[in-house]
């Protein structure tokens, strides 16, 4: 039987220094991807293979999807037996750069598989073992605060991006150079100098009733992990596929409608839903509600999509993304960051945070597929709906937690 913890672990904070420098690699983590999947990548295979880039781009998609999956789990496994985060987040970010790099030379469809399967295993030997260390340190106290400063991370992904193509600042090869060095800036300094205050409580297994009062407490957890995994793939869906679908609606709309003005309102989108979420977060810490505000934000981005099925003009169906846009944002910060406060095995927290990971990479294998089903028959109306349907079923999963 471990021995009960001790009342100040709960009144344990962690410093604010090292939640800053870790919300800096993770937003590093955001940025070695990012840039390169949605702009570096298709900006060279379209160059490159021509009109057979989109049939390329989505073997590179499934292939990372893939990879990414078994790895993460793979990893995250590892550093848990192990022991240790520093020592595999380092490792992957220098060989992430380094494939990063090679991936500009990569002349052949079957090179840049080969390349991108290396790559992912290399990225998410420094992801997943970066994710499991906040759950090493981070209070249950201040998972509110660190749901806040998780939402910089796509915002700065996004920014990175723009950074590294800016015309003229850079060729192909440069810009992976450029973008691999800004990733190392915003990654070593948690490993170099972040010093996080112990946290043993968060290290031992939970403490341990009466052989049925346990039993009860393992079926509760569980359900409550099982709710929270099938609530996050079902908003990623319908995030995923709003993000890949939603030019093409705007532009049946308004023909007009540009790929700048797009990339505009999705980085805007990302960026206005920081400040919401750094707010929500505060406010669960202050008044001990982690749940209530996902569930609230999976109902608002449920209502974004019910209004963007009913938009007749390009405008609205901008301001109905928005909505959804912020409060998918919200939901997906706090999600990342209140998932280590349910998940009921310290030894297995990478492990099983890999397997949380699916629900990130499960919807690029869905989404196809459920469009393709959809959208020829009934229309983009009908997806939205079906999305929101999926939405509301989160928020359902969610709003029992909030009453437990």
């Amino acid at each position: 039987m471990p021995a009960p913890r001790a009342p100040e672990a709960d009144q344990a904070r962690q410093s604010h220094r090292f939640l800053g420098l870790y919300a800096l690699a993770v937003a590093g983590g955001s940025a070695a991807y990012t840039p390169f999947l949605t702009l570096l990548l298709p900006g060279r295979a379209s160059a490159q293979f021509g009109v057979d880039a989109i049939e390329v781009l989505a073997y590179v998609a499934f292939t990372g999807a893939v990879v990414a999956s078994l790895s993460n789990i793979g990893f995250g496994w590892a550093s848990d037996r192990t022991r240790t985060r520093r020592s595999w987040i380092a490792g992957g970010l220098a060989g992430s750069c380094a494939l990063l790099l090679a991936l500009g030379s990569a002349t052949s469809v079957p090179v840049l598989l080969v390349l991108i399967a290396l790559w992912q295993i290399a990225l998410n030997m420094m992801l997943a073992p970066l994710i499991a260390w906040a759950g090493d340190v981070v209070p249950d106290g201040q998972k509110g605060l660190l749901g806040g400063l998780l939402s910089f991370a796509p915002a700065i992904g996004a920014l990175i991006g723009a950074l590294v193509t800016i015309p003229g600042l850079a060729e192909h090869g440069t810009r992976l150079a450029l973008n691999a060095g800004l990733v190392a800036a915003m990654v070593l300094p948690v490993l170099v100098v972040g010093r996080p205050t112990p946290m043993p409580h968060l290290l031992s297994p939970r403490d341990r009733a009466e052989p049925r009062e346990e039993a009860d407490q393992e079926r509760t957890g569980n359900s409550g992990v099982r709710r929270m995994w099938f609530a996050r793939l079902l908003v990623q869906v319908a995030e995923s596929s709003l993000f890949a679908f939603l030019l093409l609606w705007l532009r049946r709309l308004d023909p007009a409608m540009t790929d700048n003005k797009a990339a505009m309102t999705f980085t805007a989108v990302l960026f206005v839903s920081v400040p919401v979420t750094m707010l929500a977060g505060r406010w669960s810490d202050a008044v001990g509600r982690p749940m209530l505000p996902l569930a609230v934000a999976a109902g608002g981005a449920a209502t974004g999509l019910v209004l963007l099925s009913s938009a007749s003009d390009a405008t609205s169906a901008i301001a109905c993304y928005v909505l959804f846009g912020i409060m998918a944002g919200v939901f997906l910060a706090l999600h990342s960051s209140q998932t280590l406060r349910v998940l009921p095995r310290p030894a297995t927290r990478g492990r099983d945070l890999g397997i949380f990971n699916l629900t990130n990479t499960i919807p690029s294998l869905v989404m196809p597929g459920l469009a393709l089903s959809l959208v020829p028959l009934f229309g983009f109306r009908v997806l939205f709906i079906v999305l929101a349907g999926l939405v509301v079923i989160a928020a359902l999963l969610l709003a029992t937690l909030v009453r437990r």
